[in-house]
């Protein structure tokens, strides 16, 4: 493909996304096919010869398209969203164009000062406290990570490692992997399940604690399994909080867990993958009240900022407890300019990286802080549409607080009948949704996804459910009379 093709063929990808996205209403939000259906449709090796555009394009319908779940679909309400706009694509293409893999600062500086840049704008649209921004003077700053799990893993590593340093200049005849045996990190039990595994990765236990009746962690909590754990010898080093749990947008208790953290000089990582992106509003701002004890910061644009996957943001209120437990400095990599701009290599698991502060810059650019306040305030309004619609019918009850745009609800009743509508609803594939389960009661969650979702998708959906819950239980009365 040389430039002329490109320039035709590129247009008419662009009609072709344009079409999907304005007319994905029309497909089944979740396919219907058996695992290894893929393989059926292709070859088992690579053509010898170029084939032509038009016959890749008709198999992208053919055989890609019959796989795919639509996550953009107005009637997916699965899991919680993943953003997407025609601003943030756009600014995808560019990157893909420029193709640079920014892991210095002299690999390519716009694509490093860009993101230092719109860091500080998000943080300042977040109101973080200064000291997260590298415009403060100080050590603080954001960088772009991949995922919400990859942010939660490198803030540990980068605490187990601030722990040892610290452990070893006090007793310095003492090996590290004794030090390592003793060290413990916390999270609530409703913690994503990105926490244990990063425990897991970094070599250190990870204790799940019991929340409160709202799922949320608490200070008193956390207290006592500290308390617990330096009584039996271990080191607590690290704790993350979570605001909006995945299993019921919870949010634990920010001012108790903080000022313990600080006492105990323990990291604080704060994971709000989801929930971050409606601190933007003023409104649900004082959920993130206490933020100024963490130690670092992350949420996905991602998920809720009209920024397509990937661009996790994290701050940190001090870059060099990263750059200096993960330094690694061949000369191939140096540059004269080193040491006074950032390298975000130091910042991230990886060595490469794309240039995904383009798609940020764009969205923020194109929408403005009062064009993404609105579409935020949007899906709340329209999962408290959804909410109303479940408190007006006996045959269900909402589980937990509707706070953002997740409603958790469930049929009344033992759990088996939860179950079985939802295979209904899933089977059936005019909506797609996803259960959770906390203690023993399980339950639906419905989260407002799609970026065009409106009030008549709500409806819709509604009625679905409303539709076979009333097949359920008419096949379940005439099952007792027989």
């Amino acid at each position: 493909m040389d430039a002329t093709e490109f320039r035709k063929r590129g247009k008419e990808m662009v009609d072709f996304i344009a079409d999907y996205l304005e007319n994905i209403e029309e497909r089944r939000v979740f396919p219907s096919i058996k695992p290894g259906y893929l393989q059926e449709l292709i070859p088992d090796h690579a053509p010898e010869d170029a084939e032509k555009w038009d016959d890749l394009m008709k198999d992208v319908e053919r055989v890609i398209m019959p796989g795919v779940t639509h996550w953009h679909h107005p009637h997916f309400h699965a899991y919680f969203p993943t953003a997407n706009s025609y601003a943030a694509i756009c600014g995808d293409m560019l990157s893909d164009a420029i193709g640079c893999i920014g892991f210095t600062w002299a690999s390519s500086p716009a694509c490093t000062e860009l993101e230092v840049v719109v860091m500080d704008w998000l943080g300042k649209m977040l109101n973080l406290p200064e000291e997260f921004l590298a415009g403060s003077g100080g050590k603080g700053g954001g960088v772009i990570q991949g995922t919400a799990s990859e942010a939660t893993l490198f803030a540990l590593l980068a605490a187990r490692n601030r722990t040892i340093h610290k452990l070893k200049a006090a007793s310095p005849e003492i090996d590290d992997a004794r030090f390592m045996s003793k060290l413990v990190a916390y999270c609530s039990e409703q913690a994503h399940s990105s926490v244990e595994r990063a425990g897991m990765l970094g070599a250190v236990r990870i204790v799940q604690v019991p929340a409160d009746e709202n799922h949320c962690l608490r200070g008193a909590a956390l207290e006592e399994a500290i308390r617990s754990d330096k009584a039996n010898g271990l080191i607590p080093f690290f704790v993350c909080a979570t605001l909006g749990t995945t299993t019921s947008c919870a949010f634990d208790k920010l001012l108790e867990i903080g000022p313990l953290c600080a006492k105990e000089k323990v990291w604080l990582h704060i994971d709000a993958a989801y929930a971050g992106s409606a601190f933007i509003c003023p409104e649900y701002r004082h959920l993130l009240d206490g933020v100024e004890y963490a130690e670092s910061f992350n949420f996905n644009p991602h998920k809720w900022m009209l920024v397509n996957f990937d661009c996790s943001a994290m701050w940190i209120k001090d870059s060099s407890q990263l750059v200096d437990a993960f330094n690694v400095d061949p000369l191939y990599l140096k540059h004269e300019n080193q040491g006074s701009v950032p390298d975000y290599r130091h910042w991230q698991i990886p060595l490469g990286r794309r240039f995904r502060s383009l798609k940020l810059w764009f969205v923020l650019r194109l929408y403005g802080v009062k064009g993404l306040q609105a579409y935020i305030r949007k899906h709340i309004r329209l999962a408290h549409e959804f909410e109303e619609l479940v408190k007006k019918d006996e045959r269900f009850e909402i589980v937990g607080e509707v706070t953002m745009g997740l409603v958790c609800f469930r049929l009344k009743g033992p759990n088996e009948r939860s179950e079985m509508l939802l295979k209904r609803i899933n089977d059936e594939g005019r909506i797609h949704m996803v259960p959770s389960k906390i203690g023993s009661t399980y339950f639906l969650r419905f989260a407002v996804c799609a970026s065009g979702a409106e009030s008549k998708d709500i409806d819709f959906a509604w009625k679905v459910i409303s539709e076979l819950t009333k097949q359920l239980i008419g096949e379940h009365q005439t099952n007792n009379l027989k």
